[in-house]
């Protein structure tokens, strides 16, 4: 499955040279608000070792990993939802993404101008979020407006989903984003029909000086404690050491790295981050030709695991023999799991789980 990251934010607070450090796909970074107008896209692939193992045990001629899309939204400023700044179209493009990278500037800097000549995490968290806000607050309006003339004829179909849209207003109203908002089963599908951008998952990616990571400063715990109210999820990065480390080859990174103290790059823990946000997970098909990593929603079943391979793989779909990736390492791949008795037959009802190594046997 295709997972779309959204990264927005004010202009200058890092965004462009973030996502050119991701995907390395080069966009514009410039020193002055709106240098991105139309939305830059990169396709990154996910950093998993354990798909190497496996490639490497199975002596695979290629590996395929599964991918993340990075659309680098332009900077929205105060008033984006009545269409300063151009906001009306760079709004637009959030609506089609599935996250939220919200970059938050907690680096001083007096080289680069932030818009409000100071630099205020809450502030500037305030002002996007009121802005998407703001934005849900017309489309809400809109459908009241078209369901209560549909409601007219007494409908009482058409008078529960009114209700619903009011309860909406109200908690918009009252400054809260759709996302925290809980809903019955039913009022979903009217709740997906209306695109909201604050009902959309947020991943906080507070950016920093080189000198304050891994952990952050005092402006990264005001993230944080805004993060905390809204089950948002905090990752510390700095885009500034991103750019430096996509122009070294794999080993000079390691060593940079290294000497700072990081486990990993600010791309993977971007990844990691918005995939625990989205409740997604991965398995693995493997043999001598390819080693190939896949990815679903958590609690997902083997048959439809099975369908994002191919459709015919649900439809058709007999049994999952599945290895836990631990397991098909330590006996040495799939003969050595079969051998020790490890690999496990699977049916319909099975729930894949992060890190199995899966064959689907399926009739055409």
């Amino acid at each position: 499955m295709a997972l779309r990251c959204g990264i927005v934010g004010l202009p200058n607070v890092g965004k462009s040279t973030l996502f050119n450090a991701l995907s390395q796909a080069g966009a514009e970074a410039a020193n002055y608000p709106f240098c991105t107008i139309e939305p830059n896209i990169g396709v990154v692939p996910v950093p998993d070792f354990r798909q190497t193992k496996l490639a490497e045990i199975n002596g695979s001629e290629k590996t395929v990993p599964t991918s993340i899309e990075f659309v680098d939204i332009a900077g929205l400023v105060k008033g984006a939802s009545k269409g300063e700044g151009l906001g009306n179209q760079f709004l637009s493009h959030i609506r089609e993404v599935d996250a939220i990278v919200h970059v938050v500037r907690c680096f001083e800097d007096d080289n680069i101008v932030h818009i409000a000549n100071t630099i205020d995490p809450a502030r500037d968290i305030e002002i996007i979020e009121t802005e998407l806000l703001l934005k849900d607050m017309e489309a809400v309006e809109k459908r009241i407006d078209r369901a209560t003339k549909s409601a007219r004829g007494g409908d009482k179909k058409m008078l529960v989903e009114v209700a619903f849209y009011e309860r909406l207003l109200a908690h918009i109203n009252e400054g809260k984003p759709i996302r925290q908002l809980q809903v019955k089963a039913e009022e979903e599908v009217w709740l997906r029909s209306l695109f909201l951008l604050s009902g959309k998952p947020v991943l906080y990616a507070a950016n920093v000086a080189e000198d304050d990571l891994p952990d952050g400063n005092e402006y990264v715990e005001q993230v944080r404690q805004i993060a905390a109210t809204e089950n948002a999820v905090v990752t510390v990065v700095s885009a500034e050491l991103e750019s430096q480390l996509v122009e070294l080859d794999e080993e000079e990174q390691v060593l940079f790295m290294e000497e700072l103290g990081l486990e990993e790059a600010g791309l993977s823990r971007l990844i990691h981050a918005a995939y625990r946000l989205l409740g997604l997970i991965t398995f693995f098909t493997t043999d001598p030709k390819e080693t190939r990593a896949w990815t679903i929603k958590s609690n997902t079943k083997a048959p439809q695991a099975a369908g994002e391979i191919h459709t015919d793989f649900e439809r058709g779909f007999i049994r999952a023999e599945t290895i836990k990736f631990d397991r098909f390492v330590e006996h040495g791949g799939e003969s050595g799991a079969r051998d020790a008795g490890v690999m496990r037959s699977e049916g319909k009802e099975y729930v894949v789980q992060d890190g199995d190594v899966i064959l689907f046997r399926f009739n055409v």
